[in-house]
């Protein structure tokens, strides 16, 4: 069983930057990558980045050239990289790992809240 544990969110002024982490423990069976939702207040679940096993990213149209996914440690911790914040990044962010067919695993969640 694998556990995902987010941190790095808070509150930030609009154009600022937020790091988020998530740290993964335990056994993955056939992951494919890791990635990151989020789910802002009266919306749906959204992908905001994945990064595949061998490396490749996935962006939403909304954060590419703002946010960046990558990984260290072995590829046990993901990081999302976020720059030139906007209040409509606010939202509940959620680390997540793939399977063949999609997420299999959860974070917690962690709060971005974007101010104007």
């Amino acid at each position: 069983q694998v556990q995902l544990v987010e941190s790095g969110g808070g509150l930030v002024q609009a154009g600022g930057s937020l790091r988020l982490s998530c740290a993964a423990s335990g056994s993955i069976f056939r992951i494919s990558g890791m990635g990151w939702y989020r789910q802002a207040p009266g919306k749906q679940r959204e992908l905001v980045a994945r990064i595949i096993s061998g490396g490749g990213t996935n962006y939403a149209d909304s954060v590419k050239g703002r946010f960046t996914i990558s990984r260290d440690n072995g590829e046990n911790t993901v990081y999302l990289q976020m720059n030139s914040l906007k209040p409509e990044d606010t939202a509940v962010y959620y680390c997540a790992v793939f399977g063949g067919l999609g997420p299999v695993g959860w974070g917690q969640g962690i709060q971005v809240t974007v101010s104007s």
